[in-house]
């Protein structure tokens, strides 16, 4: 099919288009890429030629898209290898290692039991489970001690939650996730981590480790209200202001009001969003109305959910929440769905950090997520 027929059809349907465009420009990748790895085009005879073709391979991959079947080029004597396949592959070796650890562990799950054969984890020996579980630790460990090498004037923190076996119970844990906007205007994934509590100290610590790795120029962090979270901004990042998250806000000021009045509650709450005056009078309602708790948490952070204003008003939308991150915690709970629990902290790690490294790679060298520009 000629470029201009897929132009074509991009221009009928979209979606279909899309895909269409897609499949074709990956397979032109790899046959780039078989060319380079076999020194010759297809069927030329000559001297700087390494090895035969072999053919092709059905392979799918799956996209935001939806699921591409391209066609992986074949060598006779050796592996071809190709770049296209390079972040699929992670996440599904990551997966696939969390299934298996479950699977061999004991502690699999119907859902398990239903898949492990379409992924071949009952042929897997411990010994090479364990091998794979070492080399993507590897990999973690390499991408969450990287430097970081540019300033950081915006940082968001927010946390995903999962089962995960601990000696002979299953308790829920936070997989952490901290993001910056760098000074360039590109977003980063900074650093993660699993716990079970999160204390000042925790968070204290944590800030630390990004601070010998480079980080810098934060002036301002966005999270929830977790009171532990404020505390360690308070002490690492002097001169820095915190950004209560209004999503998170609302949410904690509507999960004490009674359903039938949430959506007049909701709707006024995104009126004091814009006016602070509005704000106070919702708090003094809601005391009047006896739901002081919501009253209460309104009070609290009344001087937290505003500080987004000192910054460019371009910026506003993008540093008030922290729903830059929705789309990390929707892949992971999507991607971890088919493990149901996880039978270990490196488990979760494994496959979280896979999932991150996929995002980072994508956010640098895509669109900038802010102009950064001073007036």
């Amino acid at each position: 099919m000629e470029i201009f027929d897929l132009l074509e059809d991009y221009l009928v349907d979209q979606d279909d288009g899309l895909k269409k465009l897609l499949t074709w420009f990956l397979n032109l990748v790899m046959q780039l890429e078989a060319i380079q790895q076999s020194g010759a085009e297809p069927y030329e005879r000559n001297a700087t030629r390494t090895t035969q073709r072999n053919g092709y391979k059905e392979r799918s991959l799956k996209t935001r898209v939806g699921d591409l079947e391209l066609k992986k080029p074949q060598f006779r004597d050796r592996s071809f290898k190709s770049c296209v396949f390079d972040k699929y592959s992670r996440v599904e070796i990551a997966l696939t290692n969390a299934i298996a650890e479950s699977y061999l562990q004991g502690v699999s799950t119907r859902r398990i039991q239903e898949v492990i054969s379409h992924l071949g984890v009952e042929r897997l020996s411990a010994s090479t489970v364990s091998r794979i579980a070492k080399e993507l630790d590897e990999k973690v460990e390499e991408f969450l001690k990287r430097p970081i090498e540019r300033p950081m004037p915006y940082i968001f923190v927010d946390a995903s939650y999962f089962k995960v076996r601990d000696g002979g119970k299953y308790v829920t844990k936070a997989f952490l996730v901290v993001t910056g906007i760098r000074d360039d205007g590109h977003r980063e994934i900074l650093g993660a981590k699993i716990t079970d509590s999160e204390s000042e100290g925790f968070w204290s610590g944590f800030f630390d480790e990004l601070i010998d790795r480079g980080l810098s120029g934060v002036e301002l962090v966005i999270s929830d209200g977790h009171k532990g979270i404020q505390a360690a901004v308070s002490s690492r990042f002097l001169g820095a202001s915190w950004q209560m998250c209004q999503v998170h806000f609302s949410r904690a000021v509507l999960n004490n009001i009674p359903n039938k009045d949430k959506e007049e509650i909701a709707e006024k709450l995104r009126k004091g969003f814009e006016d602070q005056t509005k704000m106070a009078e919702l708090a003094i309602e809601l005391r009047q109305k006896r739901y002081s708790k919501s009253a209460d948490t309104i009070d609290r952070f009344s001087q937290d959910i505003w500080n987004h204003k000192s910054f460019p008003k371009e910026h506003w939308r993008r540093i008030r929440t922290t729903n830059g991150l929705e789309r990390i915690n929707k892949e992971l709970k999507r991607r971890s769905r088919v493990v149901g629990a996880f039978p270990n902290d490196g488990s979760l790690l494994r496959l979280g950090v896979a999932i991150l490294m996929n995002i980072n790679e994508e956010w640098l060298t895509g669109r900038k997520y802010l102009s950064m520009i001073k007036e």
